[in-house]
């Protein structure tokens, strides 16, 4: 069938969207969703993976509530182990009594300092242990003579005590520790902050590793898990396409499977929810199929809705990240030149010539966040992808800075009209004004915007709601250049494209809001 719909059908279409302030957004339905994210390690700052993670859990939450979920954003915190003990004994040997204070930096840098501190250390004892090794077995295999001094060093034996001293609740060890996660946490809570994203609980480690051991017991007395003679615990997943994993080591401790199937449990007694989402890298793609597996196994009735979000790795042009080694860009490093950054390209374009110092600043923090927000949301979460600070700061192309631009021009454009007086009800335009084809594309793409929703949410794609803005910012900027508003003679239909020029703001605004991004008012 060939139709062809009525102008006076998209007019009282745009007067629909814009009479109505939350178009796009589903009511309530009471169904119940955690979103998990973050999920830092206390031994370092975060970094650029952790933007990643980040700004893709928090978008998905969103889009989530949009989308008429109740929705718990959840952080389990990695607060031990033997990697936290790494920057502890560093710290303990040689620290100095050295503080965030007394040494001028955010306490998460400090204890990330420490743990490269450890690194550097223990490869010095690891070369001086394979030439031990190498004089006392000269035939041996040098990789395995490497592999052997890993695992013997005088650090790496300190560090496992110090791990056994604090299970134990060794007063020194765990107050050294409440100390050194304390200057974390204050750290992190600022990159939080900076970053925009935040969370309605947060579990730790330290009370939840224990967690799972019951689960054993349970599943030994189904049947779904088995003992072997060594006494370690397993279960036999290959049926399922998996392998053969053990749940509980011979002496009786916990293996991270374990912990997060107890976990899982007590997730769901907080917030009994029908979908669970884990945001967290592809390089756990097979533990949480093994997780998921075994949930099912139980006959968890959350468990069909689980979901791991797996997203790739994040690189810069200079290459990959390594924690240990100190050449991880810090998530607080890359903001600040992202800021800076966007300061020279501001005023390079002439957008703050009449900003007060203050208002630049601000304005600085949102196209640098909005920028980098964007960038990393745009792209499907799974793909490895080149993060280039430089690219994604261009007022130019699909960029976050592109939209937030077009945004403050119509949000301008608004403002003029209100000073004016122009009005922009629909009694004004509705069987009065004259469409163009620009404008019935503008429309149309405006009411498509609740299926976009949706698709995102089921999806958990935030590059969906991405694209959206940027079409809609990328179809007025066309509009505007082809048609004139204020310079429009015909009242009806001068009223009508302020309506529209209206409602994308809003539509602008809203779906940026839904990746985290804010949009500026004026530029």
């Amino acid at each position: 069938m060939n139709l062809k719909l009525s102008q006076n059908f998209w007019l009282h279409t745009l007067a629909t969207i814009f009479e109505n302030k939350d178009f796009g957004k589903t009511l309530p339905h009471g169904k119940k969703v955690m979103v998990e994210y973050s999920s830092p390690n206390t031994n370092k700052p975060l970094h650029l993976g952790h933007l990643r993670n980040n700004f893709l859990g928090y978008s998905v939450a969103e889009i989530l509530k949009a989308d008429g979920y109740e929705v718990m954003k959840t952080n389990l915190v990695n607060d031990r182990g033997i990697h936290i003990c790494k920057s502890m004994l560093a710290y303990q040997k040689f620290g100095k009594g050295e503080t965030p204070e007394s040494a001028g930096i955010k306490g998460d840098h400090l204890v990330g300092n420490y743990y490269v501190v450890f690194d550097k250390a223990n490869k010095r004892q690891i070369e001086e242990l394979v030439a031990q090794y190498q004089a006392e077995t000269p035939n041996e295999d040098i990789e395995k003579l490497k592999e052997k001094a890993g695992k013997n060093t005088p650090l790496i034996l300190e560090a496992q005590a110090m791990l056994k001293k604090w299970e134990e609740g060794d007063k020194e060890t765990v107050d050294l520790w409440k100390k050194m996660n304390g200057w974390v946490y204050v750290g992190f809570d600022e990159t939080y902050k900076t970053m925009g994203v935040n969370f309605d609980k947060i579990y730790y480690e330290s009370n939840t590793y224990l967690l799972g051991k019951d689960l054993v017991e349970e599943g030994l007395a189904k049947g779904i898990f088995f003992r072997k003679e060594n006494g370690s615990v397993w279960i036999d997943l290959k049926e399922d396409g998996l392998d053969e994993k053990l749940v509980l080591r011979a002496d009786g401790t916990s293996v991270y499977i374990t912990q997060d199937l107890g976990t899982a449990d007590y997730k769901y007694a907080d917030f009994p929810m029908e979908k669970s989402i884990y945001i967290v890298g592809n390089e756990q793609d097979y533990h949480f199929k093994v997780l998921f597996t075994i949930l099912k196994k139980f006959g968890r009735n959350y468990a069909n809705g689980m979901y791991h979000l797996s997203y790739g790795m994040v690189e810069l042009p200079s290459g990959k990240m390594k924690s240990r080694e100190g050449t991880v860009v810090d998530a607080d490093d890359l903001i600040a030149e992202m800021m800076s950054i966007a300061e020279t390209r501001t005023k390079e374009l002439g957008k703050i010539d009449d900003f007060s110092e203050e208002e630049a600043k601000k304005l600085y923090r949102m196209l640098a966040l909005g920028a980098l927000k964007y960038y990393l949301l745009r792209v499907d979460p799974k793909k490895t992808m080149l993060f280039n600070p430089e690219d994604s700061i261009d007022f130019q192309g699909d960029t976050g800075v592109y939209i937030q631009f077009n945004h403050a021009r119509i949000a301008s454009l608004i403002r003029r009209a209100d000073l004016l007086n122009n009005n922009y009800q629909k009694e004004n335009y509705l069987g009065k004004a004259k469409l163009q084809d620009i404008e019935i594309e503008l429309i149309k793409l405006l009411t498509s915007f609740p299926q976009k929703i949706k698709e995102s949410a089921q999806e958990y794609a935030p590059s969906v709601v991405a694209d959206f803005a940027y079409n809609v910012a990328k179809t007025y900027s066309k509009f505007y250049n082809e048609l004139s508003v204020f310079n429009e003679p015909d009242l009806p239909t001068k009223s009508m494209r302020l309506a529209l020029s209206s409602a994308t703001a809003r539509a602008i605004k809203s779906a940026m809001s839904l990746i985290g991004v804010e949009v500026p008012e004026r530029m």
